[in-house]
């Protein structure tokens, strides 16, 4: 399989079902088709070549998820750029992946005009919704296409060692690095959505991508386009269009990051809407609380589940089922409530110490990956590839632990641990304990100097509207639930707290405001 096969199995079911909708237009499984075989006929006129580097710099569009499958027809290497990023950040990593072909969406064509004078390796630039830009509109190069030539762009093995995608990473500790994501690497992503995310009932199949298609919302697509799925888009995450959404177009499955999910609680406790039709909301990209998961099931019923991956390894590491999620609620292995899953199939998960030696089980150390998902390296960074890689292991950079049965605990990130007085305090777990608080929406805890501690634990945090709670308040709770050395020596109150371009709380930027006077980020 290819990834191209996922949505030809879904054109194959029902070609007249709606592919993908958005807010103006849609199209349907076959007339995506005779797109992507067009524009991938096109771009081989023009002097496309098997795996060039084509990004898609768009908001989330239905033009842009059709370009996005013309890569995948004509065997070339997904870029995906983030449109909320900023414009500096996006031209450094169009260079730096050696970016061959730009399909853009009007609304960024002030930001793709700063860019192009730096892509040194272009062969062209098009406008994917508009004929009124300084460059050429799409359909200008859409062409009568021969199957016979496109479908010999694979072997009889799917060319599992081709480039998929160049997918960048998070970039939260220097500017972000390119992992070589294979086709075999993809393929197996699918196939555990396919089996954890879809499962059985495969019918009707309706999933709301909110998130940015350029991240894990639009990566997962060809998963529900197998079996003939709708995907709709909304331009940007709005809790109450959400719910909305979910309600009138009978949403089935969902994905967000927690700061989301914790929104969408929010407003779902006020606004009554229908959400009966949802089977599952997969929540991912970072820790959940235990008590939001709760809340979740009690407003939306045992469809609540959770992943756990990172690009080097997409999505799938582990997989926490809404019937996992619902029994723990019910008593049954509560604690697994804090954990992200059972590890998966293809997956071998060791918890290592410094020296490489595993861990038992129950006791913590990094999270540590083989596997079918493991992607191959960094790009053109041997570097980075051969520290990840340590002791034949891809080393995630997550402390955690495994239990007896197989699930798997994240504790923290290594480089989010705070060391307070010589101890090591884990800033996820405080998070944990602060959002157990019906009044608090969310919160970031992290480490700031310190003159006597070298750092002290700082929360920063976010009342739910109406709610008052005061930090000594809050400051006796966490003591008597976690303990003087993790409790907060001081809290804030925010009004929002700033978050990446894919919906995660940014701490960088909170430790900068705290840090920016020190030359390192320990003290």
């Amino acid at each position: 399989m290819r990834p191209i096969d996922y949505f030809d199995r879904g054109v194959n079911k029902d070609p007249n079902g709606v592919f993908v909708k958005g807010t103006e237009r849609s199209y349907k499984f076959s007339e995506a088709k005779d797109l992507t075989f067009k524009i991938a006929q096109g771009l081989s006129k023009k002097g496309f070549e098997k795996g060039d580097s084509v990004a898609v710099y768009a908001p989330n569009d239905p033009a842009a998820v059709v370009c996005i499958f013309s890569i995948f027809r004509a065997s070339g290497i997904w870029i995906p750029v983030n449109t909320r990023n900023d414009v500096s950040s996006n031209a450094q990593y169009l260079t730096y992946v050696s970016t061959k072909w730009l399909f853009f969406h009007s609304s960024v064509i002030n930001e793709v005009k700063e860019i192009v004078p730096k892509l040194t390796e272009i062969k062209g630039i098009f406008c994917l919704d508009s004929s009124d830009t300084d460059f050429p509109y799409l359909e200008e190069i859409f062409s009568d296409y021969d199957e016979e030539f496109l479908s010999d762009q694979s072997d009889p093995f799917s060319s599992p060692e081709e480039i998929f995608s160049l997918w960048p990473t998070g970039g939260t500790t220097g500017p972000s690095k390119a992992v070589e994501m294979l086709n075999r690497n993809i393929c197996a992503m699918y196939e555990l959505g396919l089996r954890h995310y879809i499962g059985a009932d495969t019918d009707d199949i309706v999933y709301l991508a909110v998130a940015p298609i350029t991240h894990a919302a639009g990566v997962i697509i060809p998963i529900f386009t197998a079996v003939a799925g709708t995907t709709l888009l909304l331009p940007s995450f709005d809790p109450e269009e959400v719910l909305q959404t979910i309600e009138s177009k009978k949403v089935t499955h969902i994905f967000l990051p927690p700061t989301a999910f914790y929104a969408l609680l929010d407003v779902a406790s006020n606004l009554k809407t229908d959400t009966s039709s949802l089977r599952q909301i997969l929540l991912g990209a970072s820790p959940v609380s235990p008590d939001k998961m709760k809340q979740g099931v009690d407003t939306f019923g045992p469809v609540i589940c959770q992943c756990y991956g990172q690009v080097e390894v997409p999505m799938l590491i582990s997989w926490l089922s809404p019937e996992h999620v619902s029994d723990a609620c019910q008593g049954n292995h509560p604690e697994r409530l804090k954990s992200c899953g059972r590890v998966t199939s293809p997956t071998l998960v060791s918890i290592l110490d410094k020296e490489g030696n595993t861990m038992p089980t129950g006791q913590e150390g990094e999270i540590c990956c083989r596997g079918s998902l493991v992607t191959r390296a960094y790009y053109r960074n041997e570097e980075a590839t051969k520290e990840a890689r340590r002791f034949g292991w891809h080393h995630t950079g997550d402390i955690g632990y495994l239990d007896r049965d197989g699930f798997l605990y994240i504790v923290d990130r290594i480089k989010d641990m705070i060391i307070t007085g010589g101890f090591n305090v884990y800033a996820t777990e405080i998070e944990k304990s602060i959002l157990a608080h019906e009044e608090i929406l969310e919160c970031a805890v992290i480490g700031v100097p310190d003159a006597k501690w070298g750092e002290a634990v700082k929360a920063i945090a976010v009342r739910h509207s109406g709610k008052i709670i005061t930090e000594e308040k809050l400051i006796v709770a966490i003591k008597e639930a976690l303990g003087s050395v993790k409790t907060p020596k001081s809290i804030e109150f925010w009004e929002s707290l700033p978050k990446t371009a894919v919906g995660k709380v940014d701490k960088k930027l909170i430790r900068e405001r705290f840090w920016k006077k020190k030359s390192r980020n320990v003290n």
